[in-house]
């Protein structure tokens, strides 16, 4: 009985691994990748940033990528702007509250081709307490032979959301009116993914 039961569990791992294998994770490049985000100024300008520490998963299986699968996660104390007092305001409850809500998160509900290399992605975006669906506008660049031979893959992922729907809802006027942090905030992710070699 014992080795009964030993045979079962030992086929149980197996199974679970040549599923692991099967699944087509994708590692990400982080030195060729970025999580670059734009938000208007002043109403006549454009203020960019980036996240420095930050992690994407994709599960594929198929080679045009129609069965992949995302999770994401950024932390937001990475954030970066060139500038230490703006950052830290960023890091604070007016905006995203690092201390409490550490982390950014999205996880794919769907991964829709609609065109020639054009993908919508969309599933749910965590940050701070709150979560929506969303869908990102993708495109992939292709996938071609990396210099030790794993299968590299490149994409563009972009997004336009409304701050406020989030709760990051610092806001000051202008003289004429306009928003000093403009509403809505362009998120682009360009991502280079590896395929670890068999």
């Amino acid at each position: 009985m014992k080795k009964f039961a030993v045979a079962v569990l030992s086929l149980m791992i197996g199974v679970s691994f040549l599923a692991a294998q099967q699944q087509g994770g994708w590692k990400l490049d982080k030195s060729h990748s970025g999580v670059i985000f734009s938000v208007r100024h002043l109403v006549v300008s454009e203020v960019t940033g980036n996240f420095k520490d930050f992690d994407v998963v994709v599960r594929a299986t198929k080679d045009d990528f129609t069965d992949a699968s995302v999770d994401a996660t950024i932390n937001v104390a990475s954030i970066n702007t060139d500038n230490e007092r703006r950052d830290n305001h960023l890091k604070s409850d007016a905006f995203f509250n690092a201390e409490k809500f550490p982390q950014i998160k999205f996880k794919s509900s769907s991964f829709e081709k609609v065109g020639q290399n054009k993908y919508k992605i969309t599933g749910d975006l965590t940050i701070r307490d709150v979560t929506k669906k969303v869908t990102f506008d993708a495109t992939y660049y292709g996938s071609i032979k990396g210099m030790g031979g794993a299968t590299v893959a490149g994409w563009k992922a972009t997004l336009d959301l409304n701050r406020f729907d989030y709760n990051l809802k610092w806001n000051r006027t202008i003289e004429s009116g306009g928003l000093v942090v403009g509403e809505t905030v362009t998120i682009t992710l360009n991502l280079e993914l590896v395929k670890p070699l068999a």
